[in-house]
């Protein structure tokens, strides 16, 4: 029993059809989080020159970062007082 041509080409339409929904609904989850993250990171960046610009307070930028956030960044900025010892006077050499 032979198929006629046209349910071959039928076939081949529809599974064509199923990969490209398949790819649109990949691309689509992957466009809408990137989208996101996105955002989420202009808006940091927008803060961040804000912060700067008219020197705001830690307590603004801790409140603008969500807990987790505000926390690992006062946390960063304690490490990098840390980090940089304080200098001394030197002693002056004997002649």
């Amino acid at each position: 029993m032979t198929l006629p041509k046209d349910a071959f080409r039928r076939f081949q339409e529809e599974l064509a059809a199923l990969d490209k929904q398949i790819e649109d609904r990949s691309t689509k989850k992957k466009t809408a989080k990137q989208a996101a993250m996105s955002a989420m990171e202009r808006a940091r960046q927008e803060f961040l020159a804000l912060q700067a610009h008219y020197k705001l307070s830690i307590a603004d930028v801790v409140s603008f970062f969500p807990e987790e956030e505000g926390i690992a960044y006062l946390q960063g900025l304690i490490a990098q007082a840390e980090a940089k010892p304080r200098r001394g006077r030197k002693p002056k050499a004997d002649k």
